[in-house]
């Protein structure tokens, strides 16, 4: 009914001449009138949005940048709620992650707490005489003999590394006065002593021919104190690798040992104190709640038992292993020691090369142990 009504009053605003040509109409009153009807037509009939749309195209003409606009306005509306439910998705997936990761640190922070409280009682019944404790008699002997033997061998460590230090310094001064010594017997030839010497020239003949012969006194003390030098590096090579060997022997194997005891006896801790625990729930009543404790404690009761067990033997095995090591060590570096030694005071310098050989100890080279100069640039 509308569209008939519209076409009717378009018709009606158009005449035609007799020659089939449009009559000279007024412009803005035949376009006012059809617009003013056809929006009153349109408030009638309810103001739908296609009359609406048709209205504005038949007046101003179809706008695009209004069409363009309001496409993308849906469009980018649908985009944006995509993105906005993944990011919310995912925000939900890092929030869940993060709680599951504090649930765990939670847990893991009060079974230390509760571990911690479990221990320090039994520590502090035990020290007071009101707990017992889990002993191994024959372990507990030979741990205390391990540290007993540890605490005289770094005696022996610290005297050896004084030892070196001073002889390396002995050595020196026997290098420096040597050169001092070389130097002074090419500025001072007044102190070469000149003597006659007897050479017997003929066996067959008791004949004896006196020569001159002169003797640099500087030049004799600078020899021998180079020999001295020679024997004292020597030397050192062979103490140097006694406190090698000792110290590899105290601060690394002795060690080890040690810390596999430290973790024994935090074992047999837990042990008894999980233990105590135990014996002290099925002194209680039993119900049903007192029944399930007692289950959760024989658990862990049985699974620090089993720790316990498993670091005795690891200390037993170890402790082993360490007395034939120590004993295969200390034969090889006492003789190395003692033959070094005994070889130098006594000036045996052919003994002292062959004690080295033995042990097969290789000298270092003066000034090895410098950078070089481009590794100082």
């Amino acid at each position: 009914m509308t569209d008939s009504i519209m076409s009717k009053a378009a018709t009606m605003e158009i005449p035609i001449n007799s020659n089939g040509d449009t009559g000279t109409l007024p412009e803005d009153d035949s376009l006012e009138q059809a617009t003013k009807l056809q929006w009153s037509l349109a408030e009638k009939v309810g103001g739908s949005r296609s009359s609406r749309d048709l209205q504005q195209v038949m007046v101003s003409g179809p706008n695009l940048n209004e069409t363009s606009i309001v496409s993308g306005g849906y469009g980018g509306t649908a985009e944006g709620s995509s993105m906005q439910h993944s990011s919310s998705s995912s925000s939900m997936a890092g929030e869940e992650a993060t709680r599951g990761v504090a649930v765990e640190k939670l847990e893991s922070v009060k079974k230390w707490s509760l571990n911690t409280y479990k221990c320090t009682k039994q520590m502090i019944s035990e020290r007071f005489g009101r707990g017992s404790r889990t002993v191994d008699l024959e372990l507990e002997a030979q741990i205390e003999v391990l540290r007993d033997t540890k605490r005289k061998y770094e005696t022996v460590l610290r005297l050896a590394r004084a030892l070196t230090t001073h002889f390396y310094n002995m050595v020196q001064t026997q290098h420096a006065l040597g050169d001092t010594f070389a130097d002074l017997s090419q500025k001072s030839p007044e102190l070469r002593v000149k003597f006659y010497s007897c050479v017997r020239t003929c066996s067959a003949h008791a004949c004896d021919t006196s020569v001159w012969c002169s003797q640099d006194e500087f030049g004799y003390n600078a020899e021998t104190q180079k020999l001295l030098c020679k024997n004292g590096e020597t030397l050192l090579g062979a103490i140097n690798f006694f406190v090698s060997s000792i110290n590899t022997l105290v601060n690394k194997t002795m060690e080890d040992s040690l810390m596999t005891i430290k973790m024994y006896e935090s074992a047999r801790l837990e042990f008894d104190a999980y233990r105590s625990d135990l014996e002290e729930l099925g002194l209680g009543p039993r119900d049903a709640v007192a029944i399930a404790r007692i289950e959760a404690a024989q658990a862990q009761y049985q699974i620090h038992k089993d720790k316990y067990e498993r670091l005795r033997s690891d200390v037993t095995i170890k402790l082993k292993f360490l007395e034939e090591n120590k004993v295969k060590v200390m034969h090889k570096q006492l003789l190395l020691f003692h033959n070094a030694i005994s070889a130098y005071f006594a000036g045996n310098q052919q003994q002292l090369e062959q004690t080295l050989q033995q042990f097969s100890i290789k000298l270092k080279p003066p000034g090895a142990d410098k950078p070089s100069w481009l590794e100082e640039q």
